[in-house]
This record gives C-alpha cells, structure tokens and sequence, in this order.
C-alpha cells in the first residue's frame, strides 16, 4: 500500500495534471527554403504556422529535399554541395557533409537506407549512407550530371548534359550495377520519373522534343516524343528553365511546360502523343496537377513571374489568375488537394490558398522562400 502512494505522489509530480503539452505529427509537417538566408523553415500544414527556423544549410539558391520513410528526416540538397539532414522532431541539423562543389538536387532509395547527390562540379552521381551520411558508392560520369531519380529495386536513373546518356544504377546487390542508354538527346536538362516508377522523361534542350525511357523493359530503349513542337517557330529567349519535377499528370494526360514557349503541352499518357495547347501568360515554370487531377496550376519565369493560372484538365482553359506578388517560385499541394501553398519570395512570405475557391486563407512570413515541401513526398517515387 506504502508503496502504491509513493508511485501515484512521484506520478503526480513529475507528470502534472495542468501541463498542456503540444505534439506536432511529422506527417503534418513540411518544410520551406529560404534561398538567401541559409535557412530552414518546419512548418505545419494544419495550423499553418512556423514550427521552427533551422540554420546551417550552406547555399540554397538552387535546393530540393526528400524525406526518410518515417517523415523524421529531411534531406536537404544545396547548390554548394552540401548534403544536409534535418530533424523535424528535434528540430535541428543532425548531420552535414560537403560532397561536391556545386550539385542539382537529390534523391533516396526506395527503401530509405541511401540518399544520392548529383553534381555538376565535379560531375556525377555519389551515394551516402541515410543514417549515418558515410559515403557508399561514387559514380563519375565526365559530366553534368541532371535529372537524378529513385525507381524501384533499389535503383537511381540519371543523365547527362555533355554526353546525352542516361545510366541505371543498380544498387540492391553487394556489388552496384549499372546500366548505361546512350542516344538519349543533346544537352538532356532535366528528367522526371511518372509515379509508377515506369516512365523516366528527359528534357532536351539541344533540340526540340523529349525522351522517355520504359523502364519495365531490361534494358530500355529510347523512344522520342514531340519531336518537332517547335518546328516552324522562332524560338523565345529562355529566361528560367522549366522544373521537370513541375510536371503533371492529371488524369488520363500529361500537362508539360513548354521550353521558351508562352504555352503547355497536352499528351496522352498512355500512347505519348500530343493532344493540344494552352496558351499561358508567360513561359511556364512548374505546371503541378492538383492531387485528383482535376485543375493544373502554373507559375511563370521572369518577368511575368507574379502570376499563376489555374488550367482546366478537361477543357485545356484557363479558369482563374491569381496574383501574388513579385517572384513566384514553388507551388505544393496539401497530400489530398485541399490547399496549395505558394513561395512569394520577394514580398518574403508563404500564401497559402484554398484549391476549391481560389481564395487566399492564410500566409506565412518567410525570408525569402523558394521550394516548399511537405513529408507527403516519403511515399511517392521520384519525389
């Protein structure tokens, strides 16, 4: 009995009856660049608010992230070269390495156990540990290296601006394999994979048109697609390259961005063929699907970059502009559509709309955010 009583008197002091304790779920979580600062923003989605700024990240004027399987960490790619991991739980930096001396983005495993970084100095791909961030494997390629992805087994697919290659590695052996298509295009700039994990397109910016690769098929062949969208047209200056990563699937088409073009591309996901156009109001950057596909939203390159439209998927229109503010950069959807969230970096803050209304709901202040990212992505390929 004596006993009991000192349990439930130790209980009651340690564990008061009055503390209010705020738990934040990582899957409720994302996180926000802040290019020019070195900075990272945890935010949540529900209370759409700022969680905590985290510091330390190097050069972020060109960064993308992934997160682990379980939402804790995020893998943050800097333009200097910098692989950091950030936890969202502890809400600090818990590990750093400098691979390279100026690297285009990332990705992570299927499985969550290595995280890649491609590099345009000194070119390729190198693999890191996803615990503990030692070095597994160095692929040189002689090389810029664009457009790296996770496909499933194990595997990352990349390519090449000088060579016009594509490369598989193959990473669920003791020993790495790999893969390497040649004849892909001239000067590839950036690649996505379609969230089958089956279809990697490459963009080409030596020549109209775009490859994919079917990557059911050992190994697979290069098939061109739109080949001459631009033929018979005098090319625009390109001010901003359009994000691969931007583009959409939303239903039964493909919404893609068109290179130097005041326009996006309708295709057929199935047979690659084009279906239309749409006239836009500048030269798209990201043209990013709602999550049920049912409108498309796209901002624009400078200097028409304070804009974004919101496409029908059905008929091809545009039904609603919205304006806000200078410098529009990134575009991400809430996991189910509800809302999308909206990087305005030159008026430092984050607008956040509802998709149903087009009405702006809240806003955050940030110093000057680009890429915005949620955990959602832990369970999508190629994200």
């Amino acid at each position: 009995m004596r006993l009991l009583v000192l349990l439930t008197t130790l209980l009651s002091v340690s564990l008061p009856l009055t503390a209010e304790v705020k738990v934040h779920s990582t899957g409720d979580m994302g996180v926000v660049i802040e290019r020019a600062t070195g900075s990272v923003l945890i935010v949540d989605q529900s209370d759409m608010a700022v969680l905590a700024r985290v510091e330390g990240f190097g050069d972020l004027s060109h960064a993308s992230v992934v997160f682990s399987p379980d939402q804790r960490f995020a893998y943050v790619f800097g333009r200097d070269g910098g692989l950091t991991k950030l936890d969202l739980v502890t809400q600090s930096i818990a590990g750093r390495v400098m691979q390279a001396g100026n690297s285009i983005g990332g990705a992570i495993s299927d499985d969550g156990t290595l995280v890649a970084v491609s590099n345009y100095e000194p070119g390729g791909v190198r693999v890191f540990d996803a615990g503990t961030l030692a070095p597994v494997a160095d692929f040189p390629t002689g090389s810029k290296t664009i457009g790296l992805v996770d496909a499933p087994g194990q595997r990352f697919v990349f390519s090449m601006w000088d060579s016009g290659e594509t490369w598989i590695a193959d990473m669920a052996g003791r020993t790495p394999a790999m893969t390497k298509i040649t004849g892909v295009g001239s000067n590839p700039y950036d690649a996505l994979i379609t969230g089958d994990g089956r279809r990697y397109i490459v963009g080409l910016f030596g020549e109209d048109g775009l490859s994919t690769l079917d990557l059911w098929f050992d190994p697979p062949t290069v098939q061109r697609i739109l080949p001459d969208y631009e033929r018979g047209e005098e090319p625009l200056p390109v001010y901003k390259m359009p994000h691969l990563e931007g583009w959409a699937l939303a239903g039964d088409r493909f919404v893609l961005p068109a290179v130097g073009r005041h326009e996006v591309l309708w295709l057929d996901a199935q047979r690659l063929t084009e279906l239309g156009r749409t006239k836009t109001h500048g030269q798209p950057v990201f043209a990013v699907a709602r999550p049920d596909g049912r409108h498309v939203w796209v901002n624009y390159a400078h200097p028409n970059n304070d804009t974004i439209e919101v496409i029908d998927t059905l008929s091809g229109e545009v039904l609603r502009k919205l304006t806000p503010g200078p410098a529009v950069l990134h575009m991400e959807f809430t996991a189910r559509g509800h809302q999308v969230w909206v990087s305005v970096r030159d008026a430092n803050r984050i607008d956040i709309f509802d998709t149903q209304t087009f009405e702006k709901i809240g806003e955050i202040p940030a110093e000057t955010p680009s890429g915005i990212f949620f955990t959602a992505r832990a369970h999508r390929i190629g994200l």
